[in-house]
């Protein structure tokens, strides 16, 4: 056997080897990463099963950790003291009225960026993306005081309006999505006698379907979780969120740990179970945006 192929045979199981050991610590590694993420999540979940009693004693690991009797009342109890189904009834009100909006203006304006040649169409995107750049805070007032001279305060406009108007982050990756989807298909349309718009709703639209879930879970988890909006807008217990209403009863049950965690838990169950349902569409809206050039 001549030398080379000697030597490649004894190279071929320390290889083998190696690449087994990176294989394991890569995945020992990524198990202590998912560990040390859940761990919140986890004490989230464990607390909202106590009694008060229990969350006092810290004797031991064991009585840290696990819950002992599980207390199921708590999110009965939780109930019962606060109008739970009001608020949830208006967060995802607010949530679909925020999809909606963004779902249907933003893929429309971030078609027309990609896709048409108008005069000062690049200062047109240059400006809202420079929007992107302005804080938060510097608006603030100045929005409060149109919605207060519109007489929207106190109701659920100025929390869901707005995203009607499209959404600049998002507009800029449907944008970078649309560049990668291919322009003979537009053609090819247009030669069947399709329209703009029929272009776009049938056979260009459905090209970025992740990248619109992405941005639906984006916005939706966004609305859902919304707590500075609420603060300045709503006023009434009625039309509060559960972000709001949760803050509202911490500030009265605040030393009732259970309670308030228990809360917290039904608050936050919705998004991870819309999370697991939808990760693939998400991280593959995430992945391909702005990569097919």
């Amino acid at each position: 056997m001549p030398p080379n192929k000697t030597m490649s045979a004894q190279n071929a199981v320390p290889i083998s080897a190696r690449k087994k050991v990176s294989s394991i610590f890569t995945h020992a590694a990524l198990l202590l990463g998912v560990l040390l993420f859940a761990m919140p999540l986890y004490g989230l979940i464990v607390t909202a099963l106590k009694s008060d009693a229990q969350v006092q004693d810290v004797a031991t690991l064991s009585r840290m950790l696990i819950p002992s009797p599980v207390k199921w009342s708590n999110f009965a109890e939780v109930i019962r003291r606060i109008p739970f189904v009001q608020y949830f009834a208006n967060s995802l009100t607010l949530v679909l009225l925020n999809v909606a909006g963004v779902c249907l203006v933003c893929p429309l304006v971030a078609y027309g960026f990609a896709r048409f040649r108008w005069p000062g169409r690049d200062v047109v995107f240059f400006i809202l993306l420079s929007t992107m750049m302005i804080p938060p805070q510097v608006t603030m007032v100045p929005v409060y005081l149109i919605f207060s001279e519109l007489g929207w305060v106190n109701t659920f406009k100025p929390l869901w309006v707005p995203a009607w108007f499209g959404v600049p982050f998002f507009i800029f990756l449907l944008r970078q999505f649309f560049l990668g989807v291919p322009k003979e298909l537009d053609e090819a349309a247009m030669i069947d006698g399709a329209g703009s718009l029929r272009t776009y709703w049938s056979i260009v639209l459905p090209q970025i379907r992740p990248a619109i879930i992405a941005i639906m879970l984006f916005q939706g988890v966004g609305s859902w979780n919304d707590f500075m909006g609420p603060l300045i807008y709503i006023h009434s217990i009625p039309k509060m969120p559960l972000a709001l209403g949760i803050q509202s009863f911490m500030m009265n049950h605040g030393s009732e740990w259970p309670l308030l965690f228990a809360a917290v838990t039904m608050m936050t169950l919705p998004i991870i179970i819309l999370f697991f349902l939808t990760q693939r569409f998400f991280v593959e809206g995430i992945t391909l945006t702005g990569l097919k050039q």
